[in-house]
């Protein structure tokens, strides 16, 4: 059966709330929960980006059985994979088991802020490649040595682990991000139904394993007040799809490349309202694609505590229904 997942959307909420709204998730019923992880919003209009990591570690304390996950972290640049590590150790023992490590290679928006410029799409992979064998070793237990193309460890040890290994997710949007989930990873990550990239993974062997998606919707009941608000908000993510948003350095930048995007553009893919039929079968996508895990974005931080009691009373039990 699949598992319906609430976002814990940093870009837009501050810290203290992200807290509330991981522990008000749980009450509401959804599944799991996971949280982005950015230096930047897309837009100014957003207004909020706080540490992921300072806020995980809250929500673990605030919740009793709700599973947490980045979504997605990249260990690339603004952290040293063997940081990840010891995070996302530390972040198990705290859940009590309850992480999964969301890995992914990356915006130019969160990494260009430590100096070291952008790499292209291919040296990103084969960073991420390296950035997860040491992940995945440290978490291991034991000293880590290694020397490779881009990082070095040099005698590194976790003192805290977990008693059951992290689960490490690995996004994908293409066939070679998909084999290196499929090597590396316990979990796919792919944003949108892409039953291609899904098809991959598991060809590549990652059969019977996990598969993640993210669906971003405006529940209102005032339809054309959802659909401003989405246009105001979540413009950014019809600018061009990933190969343009992985490039643009900064909010300044996501606002001119969406300087044409108009509502009725956003309101192609997010649905907007209150009708549960729109939700479900936007979802019914992801699963007939090979999804087993729908994480929702709710639009607009001033609006969860309706879209709360709406999820609780109608729109989760008739996705279940799916």
């Amino acid at each position: 059966m699949a598992e319906f997942g609430y976002t814990l959307m940093c870009e837009q909420t501050p810290a203290r709330q992200l807290v509330d709204f991981a522990a008000r998730s749980e009450q509401a019923g959804f599944d799991y929960a996971v949280i982005s992880d950015h230096y930047f919003p897309w837009l100014e209009e957003m207004g909020h980006s706080p540490y992921a990591w300072s806020v995980l570690g809250a929500a673990a304390q605030a919740t009793e059985r709700l599973p947490l996950m980045t979504y997605v972290t990249c260990p690339l640049m603004r952290y040293h994979p063997a940081v990840v590590a010891q995070k996302a150790a530390t972040m198990a023992v705290l859940s009590e088991g309850r992480f999964s490590l969301g890995l992914g290679a990356g915006e130019n928006l969160n990494e260009h802020v430590v100096g070291e410029g952008w790499p292209s799409a291919d040296v990103r992979h084969r960073m991420l490649r390296e950035a997860v064998r040491i992940i995945r070793e440290l978490l291991g237990g034991g000293y880590v040595t290694f020397q490779g193309e881009f990082y070095d460890v040099d005698s590194a040890k976790l003192y805290d682990l977990p008693d059951d290994p992290v689960p490490i997710g690995i996004a994908a949007s293409g066939d070679a991000s998909a084999r290196l989930a499929a090597e590396y990873g316990d979990v796919l990550v792919v944003n949108e139904p892409m039953p291609d990239v899904v098809r991959s993974f598991q060809n590549d062997g990652g059969s019977g394993k996990p598969v993640y998606g993210q669906l971003a919707i405006a529940y209102d009941t005032d339809a054309e007040a959802a659909k401003e608000r989405a246009h105001r908000l979540w413009r950014w993510s019809a600018v061009g799809g990933w190969k343009v948003m992985a490039e643009l350095p900064g909010p300044v930048n996501f606002r001119a490349a969406a300087g044409t995007v108009r509502p009725d553009d956003v309101a192609g893919s997010v649905p907007c309202g209150a009708d549960v039929d729109a939700v479900v079968e936007a979802v019914r996508a992801y699963l007939e694609a090979g999804h087993t895990h729908v994480a929702l974005v709710q639009i607009g931080a001033d609006q969860q505590e309706p879209f709360f009691q709406w999820a609780e009373k109608e729109l989760l039990p008739a996705l279940r229904r799916l």
